[in-house]
């Protein structure tokens, strides 16, 4: 079984999770990381080399059940992303009491976003990630445009966080 992972610094995951679940909101939060990656056992390892918090300007739509980027949002990260060989880890919150796992909008616009956001990283891997109160989940695209992988975990300075795991079925079916 391929082993997919992403590395992220102590100080950078708390940044990370503070911006995506501040107190005093309920709507959704974004964040994006630049990251390099290496192929081994036939898994990726994601490590962040750069990272970007969304603010309310980088969004068309900002509820506590949904977001959207900006078309000049998307624009500019996969730009940016481009000009440092980078592949794109996103990540959303789900601030409200549910556990954590992606909502079947965040399926949809994964199942449209994944494809060209690869395609316009020539086929670079693309991670997926969302934050609840309660944990996170994860998804992995390295090979099967449309089918993801689980990521075993978030390597937090030696410390592995593991995610719920509760959004991998349906992708072929739904």
């Amino acid at each position: 079984m391929a082993i997919n992972a992403l590395k992220l610094s102590a100080y950078l995951h708390g940044c990370l999770w503070s911006h995506l679940l501040p107190a005093g909101t309920m709507r959704e939060q974004a964040a994006f990381l630049f990251c390099s990656t290496e192929t081994s056992g036939g898994g990726v390892v994601f490590e962040a080399i750069d990272q970007t918090c969304l603010h309310e300007s980088d969004f068309a739509v900002q509820h506590t059940d949904h977001l959207e980027l900006t078309h000049e949002t998307r624009i500019r990260l996969i730009k940016r992303a481009h000009a440092m060989g980078a592949s794109l880890t996103e990540l959303h919150s789900h601030p409200g009491p549910w556990s954590a796992a992606f909502s079947s909008l965040d399926r949809i616009g994964l199942k449209e976003t994944v494809p060209h956001m690869r395609w316009r990283l020539k086929k670079r891997p693309y991670l997926a990630i969302v934050v609840a109160p309660s944990g996170f989940d994860a998804l992995v695209w390295s090979c099967d445009p449309k089918i993801p992988q689980p990521l075993v975990g978030i390597d937090v300075d030696g410390v592995l966080m593991t995610p719920t795991n509760a959004s991998l079925g349906g992708w072929s079916d739904d």
